[in-house]
């Protein structure tokens, strides 16, 4: 497989020719202030590095302060780190640095928005798939600049996300269609915003399915627990303590579910024959663990996001967001029901 050639960014440019990012761009842009000299060896190292400078980068110059402040609540989660991968990588093109706030508890939210660490020093703020509720939102209109979000729904700020409800449906659905009619959930809460998963849909879509298939659900057959591998596990096994266990377990993502088959696996159970396991995110490990999935695109996500942020900078007017499609990745933790046709 042929390798993306890198990006070339501007601080590139300034290492190659030992100066400073600004007196690169001072150089680049023809603009006083920079010697004969450092101007002529500046653009020496540019047509030596073949690179161009960025036509977004270029008009976002006058009156920008060319950082944009990201909030994330995980680092850890391979969920927040793919989107971040997407953001940095869209903004780095129009030579905009990141400024990551981690606000990892309910007591680092409460410290950031009281203190605004960001203020004054950015051109926008993007919040990565957490909830942001009124008092925050009055905080951050506070810094007077264009608020977005990326990883889900958040407030009315111009966001890039899938539809969670339909993901979630798409999985269900797999499972209603192989013949599933004891179908278990195991819900993903975070214990500093338990509204979050609920509210993203993931939950409601799995009442609603049951509803449209005349299905009663069993209260028996959730389990709700912490994010997390090692809760999946756990909500698992409360689940296979039951006296008529599931036939099918929909996992709110592919972390959760890849607990699930690690205690299905140490029980003895066999997936998919005894039972069904399905996921949402199509995480980079669901293939190696043949876990049918409900894949949506996480780096686009980001990608998008930046290009959103560019386009307000650029005076572009940015009232909504982007809804992208998931799709149901079909491997081998499903199949029918053991003894059916």
């Amino acid at each position: 497989m042929t390798k993306e050639p890198k990006v070339l960014s501007l601080s590139d440019v300034a290492r190659a020719a030992g100066v400073s990012s600004a007196t690169a761009s001072r150089a680049l842009g023809d603009k006083p202030g920079v010697s004969a000299a450092t101007r002529s060896r500046v653009l020496a190292v540019a047509a030596e590095l073949q690179y161009v400078v960025s036509p977004a980068a270029s008009q976002l110059a006058t009156g920008s302060r060319g950082r944009v402040a990201v909030v994330v609540p995980h680092l850890s989660r391979w969920f927040f780190g793919a989107l971040l991968e997407g953001l940095e990588n869209g903004l780095r093109r129009a030579e905009l640095d990141v400024l990551l706030y981690q606000v990892a508890t309910r007591e680092d939210r409460e410290h950031f928005f009281e203190r605004l660490p960001a203020r004054r020093k950015v051109d926008a703020v993007v919040v990565l798939a957490f909830p942001v509720d009124e008092a925050e939102q009055q905080r951050l209109a506070l810094m007077g600049v264009n608020i977005l979000g990326a990883g889900g729904r958040i407030a009315s700020y111009p966001c890039v996300s899938v539809d969670d409800h339909a993901a979630a449906r798409q999985a269900l659905d797999h499972l209603l269609f192989l013949g599933h009619r004891r179908i278990g959930m195991i819900a993903a809460v975070d214990p500093d915003s338990p509204e979050w998963m609920h509210g993203m849909g993931r939950t409601d879509a799995y009442y609603a399915a049951l509803a449209e298939a005349e299905i009663e659900p069993d209260p028996q057959l959730v389990a709700t627990v912490p994010w997390g591998i090692t809760h999946g596990a756990d909500a698992m096994a409360q689940l296979l303590s039951m006296r008529h266990p599931p036939t099918a377990v929909y996992a709110h993502s592919d972390e959760i579910a890849f607990g699930a088959l690690a205690t299905l696996r140490r029980a003895g159970v066999r997936v998919p024959e005894d039972m069904s396991v399905i996921g949402i995110d199509d995480h980079p490990l669901a293939d190696l663990a043949d876990l049918t999935t409900v894949a949506q695109p996480v780096v686009e996500q980001g990608e998008l996001v930046a290009q959103l942020v560019i386009d307000t900078l650029l005076g572009e007017a940015v009232t909504a967001g982007r809804v992208l499609p998931t799709r149901l990745v079909v491997r081998g933790s499903t199949a029918r029901p053991r003894g059916t046709a």
